[in-house]
């Protein structure tokens, strides 16, 4: 999603400036008209290119929500909760936009439109639970289950992490590994075999012609790779294309479910923490669908939004999608008829979270015999195939 900088007019004829993180400017205005301002300028936010500004990490917007929501209870005035927490705060970015914030709060505006004009620390997600929080006057319980939101939910993204940093490890070795042994080590076995004066085996001379091509083209194989990944990217960024490549993610043998598991969990925490924080349930899913990070279930969650508009339940389109599984549908079902909606998504993403490790360590358990016999393979077929020549010589002899 990109920035846009936007000015607008209230139902009073005053101007209103801001900053706000959407695909396009057609939801820019659709988010700024169910604020009930009448956009007047919307334009992209140029990038800004710092190689020295230090990044605020999810960890401190987690301690600072929940320093934040225990002032707010102890009865501390807005102002100087804020004008305390940036006091105290060690990375000077983060120090630098809640001392913003204090200045905007200052002024006249909002904690949730302050907290807007920079959507690159706090989301769309954040803003709009902290302006529940501030309408229905309970800022300091929302702004916990914020801190628990954010704290389960970059768990769960380390749990996905950590399942992705042994295979591309084990693969980046392994091409280490061939490459050093093509261009170094297999051009010394050629000088020697060329002293023979015999043909060379099929897998050797296939070995040292894959040698010769790398010392000879390294340059064209390493544009080859740079220019996939320029191509995956921008196939990425176009509506097909990630269409295409998402959809085939969840198709994925093994990553697939694991892809699913991670996006049930995502969706019911987020929409279960929206509504009950008091969010409407429209906007919710409307929030969670552009926080999807999966084409396939974006679509899938705007299909629910545009059913339960046309007077539909929740259930019948979740099941419709065939992206969520049974289970969850009827939990939901249960849930719309109980009025419990929240708990029963709270008890959803529960489990899935549960699902999720375990799914995690069977994908642990069987990528790592995998990638073994992947990477023993390949070198051991350099190895034999460098010593077949030898073989052949001594039997000669």
């Amino acid at each position: 999603m990109a920035v846009f900088v936007w000015e607008g007019k209230l139902a009073n004829g005053t101007i209103k400036r801001g900053e706000i993180e959407a695909d396009s400017k057609g939801s820019v205005q659709l988010l700024l008209k169910r604020q009930r301002i009448s956009p007047t300028k919307i334009k992209s936010k140029p990038k800004q290119i710092s190689l020295f500004e230090q990044k605020v990490k999810t960890k401190e917007i987690v301690i600072f929500t929940r320093q934040f929501a225990t002032m707010i209870n102890a009865g501390l005035p807005l102002v100087q909760c804020l004008d305390i927490l940036s006091s105290q705060q060690s990375n000077p970015t983060f120090k630098k936009i809640i001392a913003q914030i204090k200045q905007d709060v200052e002024g006249g505006s909002t904690f949730a439109d302050a907290l807007g004009k920079h959507p690159k620390v706090f989301d769309s997600l954040f803003v709009n639970l902290v302006a529940a929080g501030e309408i229905g006057g309970v800022l300091d319980t929302v702004l916990i289950r914020l801190a628990v939101y954010m704290e389960k939910a970059e768990a769960l993204k380390a749990k996905v992490k950590s399942a992705m940093t042994y295979p591309i490890i084990v693969l980046c070795v392994a091409f280490g590994v061939v490459a050093v042994l093509m261009i170094f080590v297999i051009p010394t076995f050629k000088d020697m075999f060329e002293q023979f004066g015999s043909a060379l085996p099929g897998p050797t001379q296939m070995v040292v012609d894959l040698s010769a091509f790398f010392r000879g083209y390294w340059y064209v194989m390493i544009g080859a790779i740079v220019a996939f990944i320029i191509a995956f990217k921008w196939i990425g960024r176009q509506e097909k294309g990630r269409f295409y490549l998402d959809s085939f993610a969840l198709k994925l043998p093994i990553f697939g479910p694991l892809i699913r598991k991670v996006a049930v969990a995502k969706f019911t925490r987020t929409l279960g923490t929206m509504i009950s924080s008091g969010v409407p349930i429209m906007d919710g899913l409307d929030i969670t669908s552009r926080t999807a990070g999966n084409v396939i279930i974006e679509r899938a969650i705007k299909s629910v939004r545009t059913a339960i508009s046309e007077g539909q339940s929740m259930a019948e389109p979740l099941a419709q999608s065939g992206i969520f599984p049974g289970m969850v549908v009827q939990m939901i079902s249960v849930g719309e008829a109980t009025g419990a909606m929240d708990q029963m998504l709270s008890k959803i993403a529960d489990f899935y979270d549960e699902e999720v490790d375990a799914a995690v360590d069977t994908l642990t358990s069987a990528l790592e015999p995998m990638l073994m016999v992947f990477l023993g393979g390949i070198i051991g077929f350099v190895v034999v195939a460098m010593y077949l020549p030898i073989f052949k010589l001594a039997g000669a002899v």
